[in-house]
């Protein structure tokens, strides 16, 4: 599976957690991916292989707001 079930939910949910990282901290992809559940019909083991790619992918569709580099 290349993407999320649901890529708009997924990548809202993705820029959420990013807009509360604080100013002058990072989190990785992965980090990001493991505080989401998988979504629904995606196995834990097949997320964990993919949630770290779908976060990065959900951030290079990132709205203005979204701080990202």
């Amino acid at each position: 599976m290349t993407n999320p079930p649901d890529p708009e939910a997924f990548n809202a949910l993705v820029w959420e957690i990013v807009r509360q990282i604080p100013p002058g901290r990072v989190a990785a992809y992965g980090q990001i991916a493991a505080m989401i559940p998988p979504p629904v019909g995606v196995d834990l083991h097949q997320y964990e292989a993919q949630g770290a790619r779908w976060a990065g992918g959900a951030m290079a569709a990132c709205p203005d707001d979204v701080p990202w580099h």
